[in-house]
């Protein structure tokens, strides 16, 4: 039986994770006497991906003796619930924020931040500009894309018309960590890709060519705010536009699991292949079931490790983090994962994602 990450599950983790946030919050503030003191605002408390990144800060917070104050938006894309915890960090004086941008929207407050001296870390989802934040810890996400694109396209087979639904994070917002997905995905399965930063404007019909080459027809992209029930609504609307979908790309794997409930209902889960990003432990578990056919794992625990820590030497010691060469960014890394491995393309199978997985 498939592990399904549940409604009841995600609101378990909700009611964890703001209990976390009520006692880190009364902890942290300016008279922490010579302590550090940082927050790291996500994008939401559902997500397990923002779990285990707020675990990961703790932990580490924990380690250093910083003051860690946890906060969040009410969901993917309330940039003014975001806002509102950069204000507060900076009325708290803290010395750094880390911070899941949820959209350009935040940037303003982001500068304002570091006008007021605050050190500003981005994770996992790059500020559009780069120059935002002082420094972004992150997975490749473009990197991510192209990996399970390329599987895609050897796993479908030489020939086969590919009929490629597109789940995505947003469809009014342009958010680096989605466009970047997206449309490395479709780089990655060989499909020509007009602007690397705008989803949607590809040609919706065409050849695609790589390790294997054919026709291709997107169905279309759909916004599933990166929860199961998105990508369920989601995957439901595209069955009913082409109920011969065969690819489905997901941008994480809660989407990814409401996919493929939705093929599940419409009795077409064995026709399609789905393909997602997080390495989370109920995605690689999934990946193991044959819900997933392959995913991306990053890591979100040490990119947000990483950043305590960044913040931390940067105080005691004026130690300044460093990006990754030849990139604007650390690389945090990333490893396909799939037990069903395809010639040309490098992966680990689900042991290794299971012995590296977070959640």
């Amino acid at each position: 039986m498939a592990k399904l990450f549940s409604r009841r599950s995600a609101a378990l983790v909700a009611a964890a994770a703001a209990s976390m946030l009520v006692l880190s919050a009364c902890s942290s503030g300016s008279d922490s006497g010579d302590k550090v003191a940082v927050t790291l605002i996500t994008k939401d408390t559902v997500n397990p991906f923002f779990v285990a990144m707020r675990e990961g800060a703790q932990a580490k917070a924990d380690e250093l003796g910083v003051d860690l104050t946890l906060a969040a938006g009410k969901e993917e894309g309330d940039a003014a619930g975001q806002i509102a915890a950069i204000e507060n960090a900076v009325s708290a004086k803290h010395a750094g924020i880390l911070i899941t941008p949820t959209s350009a929207e935040v940037n303003d407050a982001i500068t304002k931040a570091r006008e007021a001296g605050l050190f500003v870390i981005a994770l996992d989802t790059p500020t559009d500009p780069a120059d935002i934040v002082d420094i972004t810890f992150a997975t490749d996400n473009c990197l991510a894309g192209e990996a399970i694109g390329n599987w895609a396209n050897a796993k479908l087979g030489t020939g086969k018309k590919a009929i490629i639904a597109l789940l995505d994070i947003f469809d009014d917002k342009n958010v680096t960590v989605d466009y970047c997905r997206d449309n490395g995905f479709l780089k990655g399965f060989g499909i020509d890709v007009n602007d690397p930063k705008i989803m949607g404007d590809e040609a919706k019909t065409g050849s695609y060519a790589g390790i294997n080459s054919g026709k291709y027809e997107i169905v279309g992209n759909v916004a599933t705010l990166g929860n199961e029930e998105g990508g369920r609504t989601g995957m439901e609307k595209l069955l009913a536009k082409n109920p011969n979908i065969n690819v489905v790309y997901t941008l994480n794997e809660p989407a990814a699991a409401g996919a493929y409930a939705a093929l599940q209902a419409a009795k077409k889960e064995k026709q399609a292949i789905i393909v997602s990003v997080d390495g989370g432990r109920a995605g690689v578990e999934n990946v193991a079931a044959g819900v997933i056919g392959a995913t991306a794992q990053q890591y979100p625990l040490r990119m947000a490790s990483l950043g305590v820590q960044a913040i931390y030497d940067l105080i005691k010691s004026g130690t300044k983090p460093e990006v990754t060469s030849g990139k604007d960014f650390y690389d945090t890394g990333v490893t396909l994962i799939t037990d069903d491995p395809q010639e040309g393309v490098e992966s680990q199978d689900t042991a290794y994602g299971l012995e590296n997985a977070w959640g």
